[in-house]
């Protein structure tokens, strides 16, 4: 079965930065459009970054120029780069795949949390 396991979350003090990454199993990866979205607590979960099968990224206004989405087939892992955090970019972060960007999500990850801190 299709699994994402996330990894990288943890702790980070406001202006800092975190890796996120998630290794997929059980899908064609490199065929899968990929993203990240977040749910902070009494919130619904916002998209943040997608990345297409052909590398092409896409961002939420809030993380545009501070995020980055990258993916590495050979590994089946999507990474997320977050630097310049902020107290709002505190949430549980989520690894998704979609068939195509323009479709819901057909698989989640778990979750990892990321809490900045002043």
């Amino acid at each position: 079965q299709v699994q994402l396991v996330e990894s990288g979350g943890g702790s980070v003090q406001s202006g800092g930065s975190l890796r996120l990454s998630c290794v997929a199993s059980g899908l064609l990866f490199s065929r899968n459009c990929m993203g990240w979205f977040r749910q902070a607590p009494g919130k619904e979960r916002d998209w943040v970054a997608t990345i297409d099968n052909l590398a092409q990224t896409s961002y939420g206004d809030s993380v545009k120029g501070r995020f980055t989405i990258s993916r590495d087939n050979a590994k089946n892992t999507l990474y997320l780069e977050m630097n310049s955090l902020k107290l709002e970019d505190t949430a549980m972060y989520y690894c998704a795949a979609h068939a195509f960007c323009s479709t819901r999500v057909g698989y989640w990850g778990q979750g990892t949390q990321v809490t900045v801190s002043s």
